[in-house]
């Protein structure tokens, strides 16, 4: 546990040389994550308004949730490859602007729509399954297949913006690196949500305990030092957001032509590549 911190660290810190070369590049997890919320409104009110869920789900309630999860992953792979598109500018030396970045993301918006349908459609049957309250081993099997998808799929944004192929190719693509690059373990031997997750666990019990004492002196400074302990932790998953997208661009880079980009030291790519002994 403690060699795959330190290795999950070093790829952060050398992430994370990349992004203080351009800050600007934080702000696409940031419009991210304002248009999911515009997403999630737009269908949480009328669903809570008009209680469709009240007498079960029903077929009319997975249609619901297929057409929510197209467009919740529609605009989280946009701007995932609007991310990308602008780290693959820096990662060449050049300077993106967040314009460049949605550029990149809009030239690709066919491919990225067709992945999105596909990716909702997966969503919508891994929550099925997990959903099986009466049956442990479909809930196991779903939760399996859920981290198997997150590895086959971990790829194919930079395919996307980098090739001009359709979303299942990408998949194909996605996969093969994989395979050919990784082995099978290498995203649970190495990765950043292993380094984030530490800190997001320990910043949140940090933020219990300040907000617990604060609110034992006063309550208006409780309030604040849990809204400053949510925000903290909000620009922890912006931060995240930022660096696996950069991570997952150089990745790429490397599997595919064995280019170390600037900011990343060969030997760390390379540690992510070694299959498990």
């Amino acid at each position: 546990m403690v060699e795959t911190l330190s290795r999950s660290w070093g790829l952060v810190k050398a992430s994370a040389g990349v992004l203080r070369s351009d800050k600007e590049l934080m702000l696409f997890p940031v419009l991210s994550g304002l248009a999911s919320l515009v997403v999630l409104a737009t269908f949480a009110l009328p669903v809570f308004a008009l209680r469709v869920f009240e007498q079960g789900i029903g077929i009319a309630g997975l249609l619901l949730a297929f057409v929510f999860y197209f467009c919740q992953y529609a605009v989280i792979v946009f701007f995932n490859a609007a991310l990308v598109g602008a780290a693959m500018i820096r990662l060449d030396g050049g300077d993106p602007t967040l314009s460049d970045g949605l550029a990149a993301a809009r030239r690709r918006l066919p491919a990225i729509l067709g992945y999105a349908a596909i990716a909702a459609t997966v969503g919508v049957l891994l929550q099925a399954m997990k959903r099986q309250d009466n049956n442990f081993l479909v809930r196991l099997l779903g939760s399996g297949l859920g981290v198997a998808w997150t590895l086959a799929a971990f790829l194919v944004v930079p395919v996307l913006v980098s090739r001009d192929i359709g979303p299942i190719d990408a998949l194909k693509d996605s996969v093969a690196l994989l395979k050919r690059t990784w082995g099978e373990n290498a995203l649970g031997s190495v990765g950043i949500g292993a380094a984030f997750g530490l800190l997001t666990g320990l910043a949140a019990v940090a933020g219990v305990g300040l907000s617990v004492i604060a609110f034992q002196s006063s309550t208006t400074l409780g309030i604040a030092v849990a809204v400053v302990c949510a925000l903290g932790l909000m620009l922890l998953a912006v931060y995240q957001a930022a660096l696996t997208g950069i991570y997952s661009a150089a990745l790429y880079r490397y599997a595919v032509s064995h280019e170390v980009p600037a900011g990343f030291s060969g030997a760390q790519l390379e540690h992510a590549f070694a299959p498990k002994r």
